[in-house]
């Protein structure tokens, strides 16, 4: 006898999303749309942003005791020497909402899901992962220009970056740079290449896309950079006396799907405001008979 009875549920067509922006201003909304990215100045308080910094900083000590091996580099010698240098590094940690109740406050932010609603036009936002990078003093590694494209590509191209500022950044301690509206490119060819562990490094052309003609973005603590997948962006060296700390949010639409089976994180898909009809996994109800 069977003790549960499954009931197939279909997917419903998406209800018609809301006129009307909800944090962002038209003006907002139309640069956006023109350049692929959008700085926003005031989605968390002084205060939240304070938590978030201390356990950013609380949990890169622990890990650091635990000497799990936080730093990362550029790998292989083309790699190197277009990117100009050699030994340089930065520290990194994957999905900070494992690790802290403060992060998942972060992530689910009202005013954050408010912004990304409007830049997404989707009330369906699903997480995709989480990560930390900080740029040490003095030896902070810099980034080729990229796309996130290449990592994780999906479909409809909703996958979208939000670059959480923890320290005033600028070019001078390592800070991003764009090649604004380069996201209607569509995806570039990779120069990127895949080392003996497996890890993927993606790139594209140094000298066609040269990170000295990119435009840089500074922002002060507690600024977010949010940017599409498509965007052409990168990082400076940062040979400053401070860190450049940043807390990096992935999300999608709820109706995109990845075309590779690439990048699983914990907590990817998890809805973090609307529905997830799309889900292949049927969502059974079940009762005891």
């Amino acid at each position: 006898m069977n003790l549960y009875h499954t009931k197939i549920i279909p997917p419903k067509e998406p209800l018609p999303r809301k006129v009307g922006l909800k944090f962002l201003t038209p003006e907002q909304k139309l640069f956006w749309q023109e350049n692929g990215y959008i700085k926003l100045t005031n989605v968390y308080s002084m205060k939240e942003i304070n938590e978030v910094s201390d356990a950013y900083n609380e949990l890169f000590e622990r890990k650091h005791r635990e000497n799990l091996g936080l730093e990362a580099s550029w790998v292989g010698n083309d790699m190197k020497k277009a990117a100009g240098y050699i030994d340089y590094t930065v520290k990194s940690i994957h999905n900070l909402q494992m690790h802290s109740g403060v992060f998942t406050q972060v992530i689910t932010h009202p005013n954050l899901l408010d912004a990304l609603e409007d830049i997404m036009d989707t009330e369906d936002i699903l997480l995709h992962h989480t990560k930390a990078h900080v740029k040490p003093p003095e030896k902070g590694a810099p980034y080729l220009m990229h796309q996130d494209y290449h990592y994780f590509p999906h479909k409809k191209h909703t996958m979208l970056a939000v670059f959480l500022h923890l320290d005033d950044t600028t070019p001078e301690n390592g800070g991003l740079a764009v090649y604004p509206g380069s996201h209607k490119l569509g995806p570039l060819q990779d120069h990127g290449l895949t080392d003996e562990k497996g890890d993927q490094y993606h790139y594209v052309d140094p000298e066609k896309y040269p990170l000295s003609k990119a435009e840089p973005v500074s922002a002060k603590k507690g600024d977010i950079v949010v940017f599409s997948y498509l965007l052409l962006h990168g990082s400076y060296l940062n040979l400053s006396d401070r860190s450049r700390r940043m807390f990096l949010i992935q999300v999608r639409a709820a109706d995109d799907e990845p075309t590779e089976d690439v990048h699983k994180s914990p907590c990817q898909d998890l809805v973090l405001r609307g529905n997830n009809i799309y889900r292949d996994a049927t969502f059974a109800n079940r009762h005891m008979h």
